[in-house]
């Protein structure tokens, strides 16, 4: 079956409220970075911006990830609302969001901190560790899978 991709011209509102309530419900992405030789891939607590432009994440400068990211910041992340039930063929969601990856810092590094911070309070001594890095997914575009096939392209800058 091949999957039909459909970029998403006529309701990009409808796909924002979808992305929203996916990104409220979920606490974790997979993130996907690229070391020049293979991807690799991990798992993050992370927030959403209300405007779907950014994902907001923390992590180790001391890590895989961050060096790749620091020498290629083109990103991807997955989050879905999978149950591991063959049901998720036809019910579950996958979204890849795409974009590049960035350190924040200074008054909107603290902004989204607090953002953050209100979805994973437990994480708190962590993003405040001088080690550790605020980051956030630049999102150009969001790729939304569901129904086993049906492919939505949804890029940022069609969101109002």
């Amino acid at each position: 079956m091949q999957q039909q991709e459909q970029h998403c011209t006529k309701a990009p509102e409808q796909l924002a409220l979808q992305l929203r309530g996916l990104f409220q419900e979920q606490l974790h992405m997979v993130l996907a970075t690229h070391d020049g030789t293979a991807p690799y891939t991990s798992l993050m607590a992370f927030a959403a911006t209300a405007d779907l432009d950014r994902l907001i994440f923390v992590t180790s400068r001391a890590t895989h990830k961050y060096s790749n990211m620091a020498a290629n910041n083109q990103v991807s992340a997955l989050i879905d609302n999978r149950t591991n039930r063959s049901a998720d063929f036809q019910l579950a969601l996958a979204v890849t969001a795409l974009g590049q990856a960035r350190e924040l810092q200074g008054k909107e590094r603290d902004s989204l901190l607090a953002l953050f911070l209100q979805r994973h309070p437990e994480l708190e001594p962590f993003c405040l560790a001088p080690s550790s890095a605020l980051m956030a997914l630049m999102v150009r575009r969001y790729i939304l899978v569901g129904r086993f096939d049906e492919v939505r392209l949804l890029d940022i800058a069609t969101i109002a």
